[in-house]
């Protein structure tokens, strides 16, 4: 077994070390409040001095309800009298020859106002068989086998003539302008309001149908 030199060794005057520093702080700390007992700097006293302020009496203001201003009198306005007015001349202005100038936009015209429902409807000279003969099958529709009805809207006039043409539904492969133009050369009875003779909107029927 190996033994420590008590030479050596510091846990044999351990205990007697302890106590001498013991003793000595403890000194250290009683000569230290005895002869240094307020070790705190002596606080500052600061002197602000203190502001004063003068309060005044002000008058309480009442404010007075004036009376709304009077309404302006109405500007007469001149009444413009049965007698036509004389032609007033205006000076013509001068105007830049260089300076291009751009045409006044078209005028645009009063749609026309076409009857739905008449007392009497217009009718094709000869018939609807008239309109379907003058119709021209189209090559491309008998090849593609396409058949059906087209339903073409015709605006007639007073006189009888169709101005003008609207596709309602089709059926396609050319079927639909042929009929169009059929109707468009087609001369009606005009229609009749009252006795009258008016224009007249009417859907018209034409039918497609392949010889089998």
């Amino acid at each position: 077994m190996v033994r420590k030199n008590p030479k050596i060794d510091l846990r044999v005057k351990y205990q007697k070390t302890f106590e001498i520093a013991l003793i000595i702080s403890l000194a250290l700390i009683i000569v230290a409040f005895k002869f240094f007992p307020d070790v705190q700097p002596p606080q500052k006293i600061m002197k602000v001095e203190q502001e004063t302020f003068t309060t005044e009496d002000i008058d309480i203001t009442k404010q007075e309800n004036r009376p709304p201003p009077p309404p302006r009198p109405p500007i007469p306005i001149e009444a413009p009298g049965d007698e036509a007015l004389d032609d007033v001349e205006i000076a013509s202005s001068e105007l830049q020859v260089a300076q291009d100038v751009a045409p006044p936009p078209p005028r645009e015209e009063e749609e026309e106002i076409y009857f739905v429902a008449v007392e009497d409807l217009p009718e094709p000279v000869g018939g609807i068989a008239a309109i379907q003969r003058a119709v021209v099958y189209p090559e491309i529709a008998k090849r593609a086998g396409v058949e059906g009805t087209v339903y073409v809207e015709a605006f007639v006039d007073e006189t009888g003539s169709v101005t003008r043409t609207v596709l309602v539904k089709g059926i396609g492969a050319g079927c639909d302008e042929a009929a169009r133009a059929a109707v468009s050369k087609t001369k009606f009875k005009p229609g009749k309001q009252r006795g009258k003779p008016v224009k007249v909107r009417m859907s018209i029927p034409i039918r497609f149908r392949l010889n089998k």
